[in-house]
C-alpha cells in the first residue's frame, strides 16, 4: 500500500465511509489523471498529492452520506469536483457535471472514458444556459456563489422537492439571511484538513 492510497483508506475510516478497493484504485486513478493534465491545463492550484488525497476526495466524500435521489447534477464542476469521486463511490446514482470551462470539461470528460464511470456525463454550458430535458433531485455546488445567486441559478433544473448542497467553508451568516427555503446547516469535519467546512442543505418547494 502506498503512502496515497494510505492516506485516503484512514480519512475514508475518520469519515465513516466503506467503499470497495475498486473504488479506492478508481479514486487514486483520478487524482493521478489530474496531476497528469495539470501540467498542460492549469485544473486546479493544489499540486501535492497529499493534498489532493486530501482537499479533492476527502473533502468531496465528506457530503456522501447525505445524497439522495436518483439524478443529481454537480454545477461549476471544474475538474470534475465534488461529482467524480462521489459517483466512483455510488454507481446507483446518476450524475451529470456542468461546467462553463471548455478545458475542464474535456478534462472531465476524458476521465470520464479513463475511469469507465457509465454513470456520469459532462457539459460545458453556463447553468443558466442548460436547457434541461429531466429535472434533477439534488444540486450540489463547491465554491460556486453566494447562497442566493446558487438558488436563483439552479431552480430551473431541480424537481419538485429538489434539494441544493451546498458547499461551503465558514458558515455564510450573511448569505443566509433573507433566505426563505427551509434551510439545514451541518458542519463537516474533514480529516488533515484545519480549515471548517460546512454543507448548506437547502429544500426548495
Amino acid at each position: 500500500m502506498n503512502q496515497d492510497e494510505k492516506l485516503l483508506r484512514d480519512g475514508l475510516s475518520a469519515l465513516h465511509i466503506s467503499i470497495n478497493d475498486e473504488m479506492i484504485s478508481k479514486l487514486l486513478a483520478f487524482i493521478y489523471l489530474i496531476e497528469k493534465w495539470n501540467k498542460a491545463y492549469n485544473l486546479t492550484a493544489i499540486r501535492h498529492r497529499e493534498d489532493m488525497v486530501n482537499l479533492h476526495l476527502l473533502d468531496s466524500l465528506a457530503i456522501l452520506p447525505h445524497l439522495k435521489g436518483q439524478r443529481i447534477m454537480d454545477v461549476g464542476t471544474g475538474a470534475g469536483l465534488p461529482g467524480i469521486p462521489l459517483a466512483i463511490c455510488r454507481p446507483d446514482i446518476t450524475f451529470h457535471l456542468i461546467d462553463s470551462n471548455a478545458k475542464k470539461t474535456r478534462f472531465v470528460q476524458q476521465a470520464i472514458l479513463e475511469l469507465k464511470l457509465p454513470n456520469v456525463n459532462v457539459t460545458h454550458s453556463r447553468i443558466e444556459e442548460f436547457m434541461v430535458e429531466s429535472h434533477f433531485d439534488m444540486v450540489l455546488t463547491r465554491a460556486f456563489a453566494s447562497l442566493p445567486e446558487i438558488i436563483d441559478l439552479t431552480q430551473h433544473v431541480l424537481g419538485e422537492n429538489g434539494v441544493l448542497l451546498c458547499m461551503k467553508g465558514q458558515i455564510p451568516q450573511e448569505e443566509l439571511v433573507g433566505i426563505g427555503a427551509k434551510t439545514t446547516l451541518i458542519p463537516l469535519n474533514v480529516p488533515h484538513i484545519e480549515a471548517e467546512r460546512c454543507l448548506v442543505k437547502i429544500q426548495i418547494s
